[in-house]
């Protein structure tokens, strides 16, 4: 009799990514591998990347990647077979990719004119920016080349952090607040276009307020 067991588990020394929930169990966050002692193959799920705990223990990992940190992971799943005397043989066949994934990082205009990152252009993409000031319209920017882009994110040169706003002081104008944090975080004040926005949303604001 041959035995083969799939489970949802995290098996000790496993490789997790940023996308796997927590199933611990009764405190248990871990599964020693020799629970499975004994069993012919053991076909395991819940690690998003493919893995061979032992010859005989495999995660195959999930068909599609569901975060970022996934992105250097080859998606597929085990062919296995197991002959009359219960050896067993696996080979790895990869599943298409709809749209690959990558993360990039540097300043917005050599993301947007190095020929470097052209290999990138119909990824899914999460971007860090790290122009010493935060750039005007990143994301419309960065679309113009990459379209799929899904995530940005700052982190400027250097370490440099942004200085912390100001907390809002009693009486202070609703606008102002606002203005003060655009000047904060992007080093600069905003244009007459992103006033008149700015004031727009405040305004609305305190129409919905006054109907509630």
């Amino acid at each position: 009799t041959r035995s083969v067991v799939l489970a949802h588990a995290f098996v000790t020394g496993g490789q997790a990514s940023d996308s796997e929930r927590d199933i611990s169990v009764g405190g248990v966050e871990h599964v020693p591998l020799t629970v499975f002692d004994g069993v012919d193959y053991v076909a395991l799920g819940h690690l998003h990347g493919r893995q061979r705990m032992s010859e005989t223990v495999r995660y195959s990992g999930s068909p599609i990647a569901y975060s970022f940190s996934e992105e250097r992971q080859v998606k597929g799943s085990w062919l296995v077979e197991i002959d009359a005397r219960g050896r067993v043989s696996a080979e790895f066949a990869e599943a298409p990719v709809p749209r690959p994934i990558a993360r990039l990082k540097g300043r917005i205009e050599s993301l947007l004119t190095s020929e470097e990152h052209a290999r990138h252009e119909d990824h899914w993409l999460q971007v860090t920016l790290t122009d010493p000031v935060r750039p005007k319209e990143a994301m419309e920017r960065l679309r113009t080349r990459f379209p799929h882009t899904l995530s940005l994110s700052f982190e400027p040169e250097g370490g440099a952090q942004q200085s912390a706003v100001r907390p809002r002081l009693a009486g202070k104008p609703e606008i102002e607040v606002a203005l003060d944090f655009v000047r904060e975080v992007r080093g600069e004040e905003a244009d007459p276009e992103e006033t008149t926005l700015l004031r727009e949303a405040i305004e609305n604001c305190r129409i919905r307020e006054a109907m509630a």
